[in-house]
């Protein structure tokens, strides 16, 4: 039988190209839960935050956060407020086997759901929400940075909602935003509570910054933290112009996302090596084989996003199609 291990070893090895902040030094925040920090102005305005480590693997925004702090950013209206979600994974990460830290016991970023993190089922990311959560209940403003497995251009992930895809557009970078419809296997803190309601005025979105140990995945992720505090009106632009290094694209593409493709077996293996924003051109190429599935693209001009053989699993997600909008 095909194990997972065993597919991870045949897969290149990405170099590791950052450091790993010690964010032990941010432990003991000011809020009564670790590792989270906020400021307050003093004058009206709204909490936005920035988090990093929903996932533990996933360096870029732990260094932006961890800049963001040791830079003493402070706000000059409203609330401030930057963490860390998942230490215990990061705490356990290995260069030997990058990939089996996203995680210690299940997805952080599925378990946002209030009748999940009200329920009776116990693992220490569920820990780590219920912990957090009083706290991300009083935040207007969230962007949750995330990086990918394999060597994508940066995504804005927004949902579906209008005000998401509007705040992307108005942040302008990066190039490419993915509105997708939330996750089949949990609720992510991007749709939580009033993020994820059209009516609330609340708003977030997930940033993923490139392939997880790239420079250029740490530079977009500071950038995009200083875009979003900027954008927000909650800091001055000197105390952050010098995270500020991606160029703006000079048009935005908008994919919405179709449909996932979920393996059924552990013998799901892609008919290309897809690293994702491809463009396949034709309905009905063949893109990946499920055992003895074919499967094709169900239209012309399909994006491949988010590909990815390091967490296959049955009934797991290896990629979403998505089409180009006009807009």
């Amino acid at each position: 039988m095909t194990t997972l291990e065993a597919i991870r070893a045949a897969l290149p090895a990405y170099p590791i190209e950052v450091s790993f902040p010690d964010i032990n030094r941010w432990r003991e925040g000011n809020t009564g839960i670790d590792f989270l920090h906020s400021f307050d102005s003093g004058k009206p305005g709204k909490h936005v935050m920035i988090l990093a480590l929903t996932h533990g693997n996933e360096v870029s925004g732990a260094i932006a956060v961890d800049a963001l702090l040791a830079a003493g950013v402070r706000p000059t209206t409203g609330r401030l407020s930057l963490g860390f979600g998942n230490i215990g994974a990061y705490e356990q990460f290995s260069a030997e086997n990058a990939d089996a830290t996203r995680f210690l016991d299940e997805d952080m970023n599925r378990v946002w759901t209030p009748s999940t993190l009200d329920g009776e089922r116990q693992s220490r990311e569920l820990a780590r929400a219920r912990a957090m959560r009083p706290f991300i209940d009083t935040v207007d403003l969230l962007l949750d940075i995330h990086s990918m497995h394999e060597a994508s251009a940066p995504l804005m992930m927004t949902g579906p909602l209008e005000k998401a895809i509007a705040l992307a557009a108005e942040l302008g970078t990066p190039e490419h935003v993915i509105i997708d419809k939330g996750h089949a296997n949990g609720t992510r803190m991007r749709d939580y509570g009033g993020f994820g309601d059209p009516a609330s005025p609340k708003n977030a979105l997930l940033i993923e910054t490139g392939q997880h140990f790239a420079k250029s995945a740490r530079d977009v992720a500071l950038d995009s933290a200083a875009r979003f505090l900027l954008h927000a009106g909650v800091v001055a632009e000197a105390d952050v112009a010098t995270f500020l290094t991606q160029t703006l694209p000079a048009r935005q593409k908008f994919v919405e996302i179709t449909q996932p493709v979920v393996a059924r077996s552990m013998d799901f293996r892609f008919s290309q090596p897809f690293t994702g924003l491809e463009v396949i051109e034709k309905a009905g190429t063949e893109i990946a084989r499920d055992g003895d599935e074919v499967i094709v693209t169900p239209y012309d001009n399909c994006v491949i996003v988010q590909p990815s053989m390091r967490h296959l699993g049955v009934n797991v997600t290896m990629m979403r199609l998505g089409r180009l909008l006009d807009r």
